[in-house]
């Protein structure tokens, strides 16, 4: 819409100023455009008295001489229209000019001067709008603020944007005293922290040294060489019940031998026993001094498990009280570094508060009047937000009213043209029915004569028939025949003898028909008819001439 209204300004009206679709609210804001728009069609006389100047006074000026005009044309405008012109509200100048276009292009069409639009208005709304021109200067005036309070609030706004450069400079200031302060801070924390890892690494070194000084405890073998060893004592054990079993199984076996002995005794037999009794009894001694041997071993292995088992408690007593010595060291180390956290922690809260009470009177003056301007200005963005939902609403509703307008005028055009189509439809068919009846009419008269001519001529043939039994002269039926083919009637419709100094209807008919015949009886006396002489030679002698026998 907005490139063709571009169009219609910068090629049609040509105005003294080239528009583009986003200049619009600017252009026309002062309304010295809309003037000349209206003046290009006659429309604005007084627009010499119109000004281009920017300034509230030219603009009241302005619109309060276009106010009459658009009224003339019909264009809903009033002080609010004017005010959102006036303020640059988007949409408000495009929308009067749309308007304007096609209150003109009505204009163009109906070919009516400003006069004739004047003139043709009711009085009533003439009064009425005389009144309303005459009361809307001063409305307009209440609604658009002067130039001289304008120029009073860009000072005020001015200085204000100077005051608040101050203050965001005091406010920078204050931010970097509060920067350098926290740097400082920073600083004197990681001292803090890198003393705080001396004095560990001190500690940590003395307790290293504190472990060297004590009893140095061997350590425990590999666990391959405690399962080897333990194997070892096993296999010992297992020898040894062996032995003790073999011995026992042994004596078992000669103490049977000795009773089983029936036979009588000789010297070869004593002999044989001393021997055997010497036998046994060094068999004895071995098997004493075997088993000794073998308990002996026996003790030394058992008591090398108990040397080990208690060198692993030791080492085991050691482990845990050198591991109860670490948890209350470290114990104790964080207990000293949590006061110290909280020493530093109520020394921070001092210096802040220290730091916040040695703020100025002035200082907390200045935030309390920024905080007090930030709250003004979200309070008028909010209620700007309001008026600009609100100016947007009442645009809508007034656009969706001039559509309305627009299909109700349609519609009516649509209505009317029906009517005229049906008027005119009606209008046809009784023009085609009256056709239809005249030349029904037509065909009904000239039937009419037509069959009454015939009948006539049968009638007279018939009539000249009974008189003359069947015999018709023929030159009375070719004399017939010419008047039944010129339309003229058999029967004398009149006596023309005397002939009268004004004859009627029905004796000149009957003179036309005497005038046809004599200029038949003239043709054929010209032409001379073969038919009618050799119809003559042909007739009969002794019978009358001129007949037709049937």
């Amino acid at each position: 819409m907005s490139r063709i209204l571009c169009e219609w300004l910068n090629e049609e009206v040509k105005l003294s100023r080239r528009v583009v679709p986003g200049s619009f609210p600017e252009e026309f804001s002062n309304g010295y455009l809309l003037g000349e728009l209206l003046h290009k069609y006659g429309l604005q006389d007084d627009f010499k008295q119109f000004s281009q100047s920017r300034v509230a006074d030219a603009k009241v000026n302005n619109f309060s001489r276009l106010e009459p005009t658009l009224h003339l044309l019909g264009v809903p405008f009033n002080e609010n229209v004017a005010q959102d012109i006036m303020t640059g509200q988007h949409g408000a100048a495009t929308k009067l000019l749309y308007e304007l276009y096609i209150a003109l292009e009505k204009k163009r069409k109906a070919k009516h001067p400003g006069v004739v639009m004047e003139a043709i208005r009711p009085a009533a709304t003439t009064n009425l709008k005389s009144i309303e021109s005459v009361l809307y200067p001063e409305r307009l005036k209440t609604l658009v603020p002067r130039q001289a309070d304008l120029q009073l609030q860009q000072i005020s706004e001015r200085f204000e944007a100077k005051s608040k450069a101050v203050a965001d400079k005091i406010a920078h200031t204050h931010f970097a005293e509060q920067q350098r302060a926290q740097k400082l801070q920073e600083e004197q924390r990681a001292q803090d922290i890198e003393e705080d890892h001396i004095g560990r690494r001190r500690q940590s070194e003395v307790a290293h040294r504190i472990q060297t000084a004590g009893l140095k405890v061997p350590k425990p073998p590999p666990r391959p060489i405690i399962k080897a060893i333990e194997t070892k004592k096993l296999l010992k054990k297992r020898e040894a019940e062996n032995v003790y079993k073999e011995i026992d199984k042994f004596e078992k076996s000669m103490t049977g031998n000795a009773f089983e002995l029936h036979s009588p005794v000789t010297d070869s037999d004593i002999q044989e026993s001393l021997q055997t009794q010497k036998l046994q009894e060094t068999t004895q001694e071995t098997t004493q001094e075997t088993t000794a041997q073998t308990k002996a071993e026996l003790l030394n292995v058992y008591s090398d498990g108990e040397y080990i088992r208690k060198i692993q408690k030791r080492l085991e007593e050691d482990t845990f009280a050198r591991e109860q010595r670490a948890k209350r060291r470290r114990k104790m180390l964080m207990d000293q570094l949590l006061a110290h956290e909280s020493e530093e922690k109520a020394y921070r809260e001092e210096q802040l508060v220290y730091r916040l009470m040695k703020q100025s009177q002035h200082e907390r003056r200045i935030a309390a009047q920024l905080m007090h301007v930030r709250h003004e200005k979200e309070v008028l963005r909010q209620n700007r937000i309001f008026r600009e939902k609100q100016y947007e609403e009442r645009r809508q509703k007034e656009f969706q009213e001039a559509l309305d307008r627009e299909a109700a005028l349609a519609k009516q055009e649509n209505i009317d043209n029906e009517e005229q189509i049906m008027k005119e439809r009606e209008q046809h068919e009784k023009i085609a029915a009256e056709r239809a009846q005249a030349r029904y009419k037509k065909h009904y008269s000239m039937c009419w004569e037509v069959m009454g001519q015939i009948v006539d001529m049968s009638t007279k043939v018939g009539e000249y028939r009974y008189m003359t039994k069947n015999r018709v002269p023929l030159k009375l039926m070719l004399d017939w025949k010419e008047f039944f083919l010129n339309g003229k009637p058999i029967y004398e419709q009149a006596s023309i003898q005397p002939l009268p100094n004004e004859p009627g209807p029905e004796q000149l008919a009957e003179m036309n028909k005497m005038s046809l015949l004599d200029e038949k009886d003239y043709g054929e006396y010209k032409v001379q008819s073969s038919n009618f002489l050799v119809k003559r030679a042909r007739e009969p002698k002794g019978e009358g001439t001129h007949c037709i026998w049937n």
